[in-house]
């Protein structure tokens, strides 16, 4: 075999290799979720994530947040009400948000424990006690 020969058969098989190698790359490569382009992640670091429990009966304070909550009911029924608005009960799978700078109160039913996740950001400032009679109100169907 001539050198000539050689240099080509030993590019040849340095090629297919950098060809399979490319196939094996391009085959590893996740599939992505998302189509018409991909999401940026941007910074999540100063959002609150809870999951609270209130008991039969038990509702937080008036309160407002900076950036506004948005709540969604997991088990149970709640009631909620932004000042001045209709009272409203929450089943399982129902979100509610409330807008930043708004008064409002969320809890439990009177007669059932509700467990809620909320999410938020920023400051909460927190009022006066929900009344009984503001608490026990006919909801709004």
């Amino acid at each position: 075999m001539s050198k000539l020969s050689r240099f080509s058969v030993l590019t040849s098989v340095v090629a297919a290799g950098i060809v399979i190698l490319i196939a094996g790359a391009a085959a590893q490569q996740p599939q992505s979720n998302f189509v018409g382009g991909n999401p940026t992640q941007l910074d999540a670091k100063a959002i609150r994530t809870l999951r609270l429990k209130f008991p039969a009966g038990s509702r937080s304070n008036w309160h407002s947040h900076s950036h506004g909550q948005l709540l969604m009911v997991e088990e149970g029924r709640g009631r909620t009400q932004e000042r001045n608005g209709p009272l409203l009960e929450m089943g399982p799978g129902q979100p509610w948000n409330t807008k930043a700078g708004v008064e409002h109160w969320h809890g439990a039913a009177p007669d059932q424990d509700v467990q809620q996740l909320t999410i938020y950001e920023g400051e909460v400032k927190w009022l006066e006690p929900v009344t009984d009679a503001v608490y026990k109100a006919t909801p709004k169907k």
